[in-house]
């Protein structure tokens, strides 16, 4: 695997894996890289010629008082993963390097920017949209893999790739969760073990409105309060929301049908964590 460490350099050994027609698949994450990242990698290895990725902690994403500083980073390991995992080129650039002094350009999706995690952090999609428009121009990728869990970033990203006419395929990959339910976060390293059970509750809160939907609820507003009463239960756990949303626009919906999002984020401690489902078809 060829670690890149400058705009040029990635540029460079970009076009060569796309040299004859190869198509270039592209894993953008943040490190501290888990069983969930690597099923991107999987997917992208799976559907592509080559592979890249990238591992840069975006400052622009986090708020004043987030935990970028803290953030888990372990490099090395990565570096192996990804290496196992048969990623070609790996992007590993400076702050300095992605954003040069003096830079004043964002990229914003307006009005989705604003909604469901980004109604609870402000500018933190602005500062995804504009790095991973970076990324794409850099890489310039076919295909570019994103995990589920993220729900509304994925439907960003998206809509940032139709507006501004990138060529690059959006692939969502399905959440990739523990055996007993915890969907895999990056941020679960800071969980203590009794935090780590409280946490199960955000994947409780799905699976029973998933449930009182297959029994024929339809009513929106009741099955959110399915929800938000199963978190609710458990004390040390504090919503942020619980929402079920069109998963293109991330509007709210008043009756349910097969293919919304069902979407919670919520305080375990100090620690934020976000998960979802997609109502499927009835069997």
């Amino acid at each position: 695997m060829r670690i890149c460490n400058t705009i040029e350099d990635m540029r460079a050994a970009c076009r060569a894996a796309r040299r004859g027609g190869r198509r270039l698949g592209f894993v953008p994450t943040m490190g501290a890289l888990h069983e969930g990242h690597l099923s991107l990698v999987r997917a992208a290895t799976a559907s592509c010629d080559a592979v890249a990725a990238s591992i840069f902690v975006n400052p622009t994403q986090f708020g004043p008082t987030e935990d970028l500083a803290t953030y888990p980073r372990s490099f090395e390991r990565d570096r192996e993963l990804l290496d196992k995992g048969g990623t070609e080129l790996l992007f590993a650039p400076s702050v300095e390097e992605m954003y040069p002094a003096g830079a004043v350009t964002w990229v914003t999706v307006e009005g989705l920017s604003g909604k469901l995690d980004g109604r609870s952090r402000p500018g933190h999609f602005p500062g995804v949209t504009t790095v991973v428009a970076k990324l794409f121009h850099i890489v310039e990728p076919d295909a570019a893999f994103f995990g589920q869990k993220d729900a509304a970033q994925v439907a960003i990203i998206r809509r940032m790739v139709r507006d501004l006419n990138f060529p690059v395929e959006i692939v969502a990959c399905p959440i990739v969760r523990e055996p007993d339910g915890l969907a895999l976060s990056s941020r679960n390293a800071y969980l203590d073990p009794q935090q780590r059970k409280q946490a199960l509750v955000l994947h409780r809160s799905l699976l029973r409105v998933k449930k009182s939907w297959e029994a024929g609820e339809r009513g929106a507003a009741k099955l959110i309060a399915v929800g938000r009463e199963e978190i609710a239960g458990e004390k040390s756990v504090r919503l942020d929301y619980f929402e079920i949303v069109n998963p293109e626009t991330l509007d709210a919906v008043e009756s349910v049908a097969e293919g919304v999002l069902v979407a919670v984020a919520a305080f375990v401690g100090p620690t934020r964590l976000i998960d979802n489902i997609v109502l499927p078809k009835p069997s």
